[in-house]
Parts: C-alpha cells; sequence; structure tokens
C-alpha cells in the first residue's frame, strides 16, 4: 500500500503561504474521522496520485494513527494543471467501500481486426469491496467480440475475489458497430439574387432608353 507522509495544519496559514513551500492544503474526513485540515508536500502528492488514482487506498502517516484514505477529490489550477488542493476520504477499517475503478480494454476483436467499431460504452466500473481488495482496474478482454453486433454486458466482467458489482448487470461496456461511411452531398452553386436584380434592372433601362427617340419623334410630327 503507497504511504504519504502528511502534518496537521493550522488554518490561519494561507494557502498561497503553503505553496510557496512546495506544500498544498488538503482535508481528510469519514465517517469516524472529524474534518481535519492537513498539508502535504506537493511533489509527493503528485507522485502518489500517478500511482494511486482516485481508486487505490493509500495510508497517510504523520498525524499520530496511520489513516487508509481514498483521494476523494483534487483541485488543478486552470492554467498550469498542478494540484492546488485535495480532499482525501478516510476509510473505517473492516468496512466495504464503494468506487468507480477504471477499465482497462485488452485483447483485439476479430470484428474490429476486420474493420469494425469498437465502442467502449464505460470507462469505469463502480464496485464495492473491503479496501484491501480494491484492484488498481478492471481489465475487460474485448476479443470475445467476433462480429458486428456483440456485446459486453456488466455481467460479463470476471471481478476479482470479494468485490461486488454496483451497477445493472445489463449495462453495456462495449460493443462492435459497422463502419459507417457517409456520401457527401452533391454541391449546388448559389445563386446570387442580388445580382439578378441588378442586371434585370440595367436591362429595362436599356430598353426603355431605346424606345426613346420614336416617342420625340411622335411627339415633332
Amino acid at each position: 500500500m503507497v504511504t504519504l507522509t502528511v502534518s496537521k495544519r493550522d488554518t490561519d496559514n494561507a494557502p498561497r503561504t503553503l505553496r510557496e513551500k512546495g506544500n498544498i492544503p488538503a482535508v481528510v474526513y469519514g465517517p469516524k474521522q472529524e474534518a481535519m485540515a492537513i498539508s502535504i508536500p506537493l511533489k509527493e502528492f503528485e507522485r502518489v496520485f500517478r500511482t494511486a488514482g482516485e481508486s487505490s487506498v493509500i495510508e497517510l502517516s504523520g498525524l499520530g494513527d496511520t489513516l487508509q484514505v481514498l483521494i476523494h477529490d483534487v483541485d488543478h489550477d486552470p492554467i498550469t494543471s498542478v494540484p492546488r488542493h485535495a480532499d482525501f476520504y478516510a476509510i473505517e477499517k473492516g468496512a466495504k467501500v464503494e468506487v468507480a475503478i477504471p477499465i482497462t480494454f485488452v485483447g483485439e476483436s476479430p470484428a474490429v481486426k476486420a474493420g469494425a467499431n469498437l465502442v467502449k460504452v464505460l470507462h469505469e466500473l463502480e464496485i464495492k469491496a473491503d479496501a484491501a481488495h480494491l484492484p488498481h482496474d478492471i481489465s475487460i478482454d474485448v476479443s470475445a467480440l467476433a462480429a458486428v453486433g456483440d456485446r459486453l454486458h456488466a455481467r460479463d466482467i470476471m471481478l476479482p475475489e470479494g468485490v461486488e458489482l454496483m451497477i445493472d448487470p445489463e449495462e453495456v461496456v462495449a460493443l462492435v458497430q459497422e463502419v459507417v461511411i457517409e456520401e457527401e452531398a452533391p454541391v449546388v452553386a448559389e445563386v446570387d439574387m442580388a445580382a439578378i436584380e441588378v442586371e434585370k434592372k440595367g436591362k429595362e433601362e436599356t430598353a426603355e432608353g431605346e424606345a426613346a427617340p420614336d416617342s420625340e419623334k411622335k411627339e415633332k410630327e
């Protein structure tokens, strides 16, 4: 299990001051854990977050008793994407937790190899398990998708021992679709109505101008 060393934080310390020292503010809470403000070394947190993500249990040390937690939420700077705050959910020892585990698709679908499309409907799977049995991810073999229209449902996934599925077993996880080639619509030339009106008006004026001499001749007579 990954361990992260943290320290209690004085809430009077401004987050900006912590960040200038290479730390970020955070909070840990849970059913049996009163909310506690803590400080974490940024580089250490980034390393642990890359390894554990939000679905693996980690241990927080430096607070007296070691706490088993999940990274519940991370706030990133919108410009630099650097973490600037984190929430940790303290797990009650022996209790089961419900989390969304990332799905990893493995294998090769014969239908996709023949030119069809693999549509990944789900990218995470909601499960429930004891903290000690939480998998880091769930692997799904797509080699069973042999023809267009074949589907993999949540019930088809082989879950590790002690892990309980928390979504509808009939929910589609992945499917194979035929590649549809859209025909390009014929290009219709745009008609410039304004130009037509101008040209028509010009012809009318020309016609009137040519008729003018005859009118003048009759007046003289």
